[in-house]
């Protein structure tokens, strides 16, 4: 026997790799071996998606998969820490998976330049132990939550919006799954992504951390997993809350004692909106009662009188603006007397997107103002020749 070498289970360089966490004795030797032996799906490569991910390449679970359609932005930058400004322009997947390389060379990476559908879900989650959705979409949570379902997977779900963050885990042990929460999804106007409502950056690094711890205590099979709970971060006050979630429902259409659910559905048809988070688009008017960017141009051009009225709120109309454009907030818009509108006519509306712009249009013909927005909104226009205004 050489006594000059130690007796192990482990290689030296995962010992010393990972040994800070080989002391804990939740983990120790075997806790390592069920970690590298583990397979993790990340869905999104976003705000949430890069934290869990570098974390968990970073304890050493052995295959970590990451799917994303997106190239990345430089308005990606501020959150999404996998990401750097030479991966510009590339696929996110992609850009992640170089940077987990960097910090771990050892774990199995597969990428997926895809969107998640219901076409391809069940072939792309079945080889995985757990799934993280990082999504910023409803259409993709029913989406996840039911593939998991059906194919027994443990769903570790975040999102972040603004200051504030939640977490939980759906369909584990006797814990719920997101149809039991949430068994209709919401009216797509009332839905707002970190794109349209902003986030800030830390907060998305508090949950995507929070996701990741869930999911090592799941593949360490540890007791205190979130499920049947909901945490809420406040990043202003700097508080955590947990709330206990309904139990399973027995009459839930997808985990429940007779379910109506068998196979995946279309969800963007069930949501009223699509998986693609960037520009969601309602469709509200009548195709005569909106201008085209081009003829919004062309309107701008050649009519100096034009009477815009700017419903984005107030932060973001300080930020950029069309010169003499007038700023009423759409909250401000809903809650405003009628007479603030008497004499009001041929009025053109814009917002970010065309949604909100959508929704003022429809209360002001209801108030007998003559009014159009824009498809697209700003946006959209933004994007045409010779328009200088910056994109956010």
């Amino acid at each position: 026997m050489n006594r000059l070498k130690a007796s192990q289970y482990l290689p030296d360089e995962s010992i010393e790799r990972y040994s800070r966490q080989i002391l804990l004795p939740e983990i120790g030797v075997n806790g390592m071996h069920k970690l590298s032996a583990a397979s993790v799906l990340i869905v999104g490569a976003g705000g949430l998606g890069c934290p869990v991910a570098m974390y968990l390449a970073t304890s050493g679970v052995g295959t970590i998969g990451i799917v994303e359609y997106d190239v990345v932005e430089l308005s990606n930058l501020h959150r999404q820490i996998g990401h750097r400004e030479a991966s510009v322009g590339f696929s996110k997947a992609k850009s992640l998976v170089s940077t987990l390389k960097t910090l771990n060379s050892s774990i199995n990476y597969m990428s997926f330049e895809t969107a998640l559908s219901d076409s391809n879900a069940k072939g792309i989650v079945k080889d995985f132990d757990v799934v993280v959705d990082a999504t910023d979409n409803v259409s993709s949570r029913y989406l996840l939550n039911d593939v998991c379902v059906l194919l027994r997977k443990p769903l570790v779900s975040g999102s972040a919006l603004r200051w504030e963050g939640q977490l939980t885990v759906y369909n584990h042990k006797t814990g719920p799954c997101y149809r039991c929460v949430f068994p209709k999804p919401p009216p797509p106007e009332t839905v707002t992504n970190c794109s349209d409502g902003g986030v800030l950056g830390p907060v998305t690094g508090v949950i995507g951390s929070m996701q990741a711890l869930e999911v090592i205590k799941i593949l360490l099979d540890e007791d205190g997993v979130l499920y049947g709970r909901l945490v809420m971060f406040d990043g202003l006050s700097g508080s955590h809350r947990t709330f206990r979630l309904r139990d399973r429902d027995p009459q839930c259409a997808v985990c429940g004692d007779e379910p109506t659910v068998s196979e995946l559905i279309d969800y963007d048809a069930f949501c009223g909106s699509s998986a693609c988070d960037k520009i969601p688009s309602l469709k509200i008017l009548a195709p005569q009662d909106r201008y085209s960017p081009e003829e919004f141009k062309e309107r701008l051009l050649n009519d100096p009188y034009v009477h815009i009225i700017d419903v984005r709120p107030s932060e973001e109309f300080a930020v950029c603006h069309i010169p003499d454009s007038l700023n009423l907030p759409f909250e401000e818009l809903k809650a405003s007397p009628s007479s603030l509108y008497e004499g009001l006519q041929d009025v053109i509306v814009v917002c970010r997107r065309g949604n909100e712009s959508q929704l003022a249009v429809k209360m002001l013909k209801d108030l007998g103002v003559t009014a159009k927005d824009v498809v697209g909104g700003l946006q959209a226009w933004s994007r045409l020749p010779g328009v200088s205004f910056p994109s956010y």
